[in-house]
């Protein structure tokens, strides 16, 4: 499982870094970017959260 996260719909909320702060940075302008490529089995569930947390859609879960 990979995520993503779309900087053309990202707003800056970080609703998915405060929901999954192992998965997610901050840029210096305080929108999210993917900390890593590959989410950990571990933090499966953590992912899946933080994409339904985001108001924009902009974090997406690929499988």
């Amino acid at each position: 499982m990979r995520v993503d996260v779309d900087p053309q719909r990202c707003q800056g909320h970080a609703l998915c870094a405060a929901t999954a702060p192992d998965l997610f940075d901050l840029d210096e302008r305080g929108y999210a970017i993917a900390a890593n490529e590959f989410v950990p089995d571990e933090h499966a569930d953590a992912a899946v959260a933080a994409a339904a947390s985001c108001p924009e859609q902009a974090v997406e879960i690929i499988r």
